[in-house]
């Protein structure tokens, strides 16, 4: 029993709710009127946010994606969608120093699925082939944010 005692608590998520934050898509084609041959070159920005809740080990995930879309060879705008998506979760046994990856990584992993059906659906809806988003590697992201972060830190000491 002493031995039981003594190991760590397994690490635990559970998700408590998920939703849109927030959501605007604008079809500017149409509003243009459309014209000869539509190339569509799509451009996607994600950001990823966590925040602590009042109630102990819940954490509001955030997905913030960015997708615009432009026709090949112009400046000619087709559509733009932004979108939140959040999800709630319940967070147990993760060490502290293990915790804001878990956050920014697995998290975001859960939810993405959700969001890749819902991107595809508004695009489909709002008059274009559905966006069938790639798989995120939120891995590489958090890797990427923490080299950008490390980068600017040496300017900042300098001024």
């Amino acid at each position: 029993m002493a031995e039981e005692a003594q190991q760590p608590a397994q690490p635990g998520m559970k998700i408590l709710a998920q939703y849109i934050r927030d959501m605007s898509f604008e079809n500017i084609l149409s509003q243009k009127g459309a014209s000869g041959e539509v190339e569509p070159d799509v451009q996607i920005q994600v950001n990823i946010d966590a925040k602590k809740r009042t109630v102990e080990n819940q954490f509001e995930i955030v997905i913030k994606l960015k997708v615009s879309s432009v026709n090949k060879g112009t400046t000619e705008n087709l559509f733009l969608l932004e979108v939140e998506y959040a999800g709630l979760f319940l967070v147990t046994g993760v060490p502290d120093e293990q915790l804001h990856p878990f956050l920014l990584i697995e998290c975001p992993r859960m939810l993405f699925p959700f969001l890749r059906r819902i991107v595809s659906d508004v695009t489909r809806d709002g008059g274009f082939p559905p966006l069938n988003l790639e798989t995120i590697d939120f891995l590489q992201l958090y890797r990427q944010e923490l080299e950008r972060r490390q980068a600017e830190q040496p300017a900042e000491s300098m001024n």
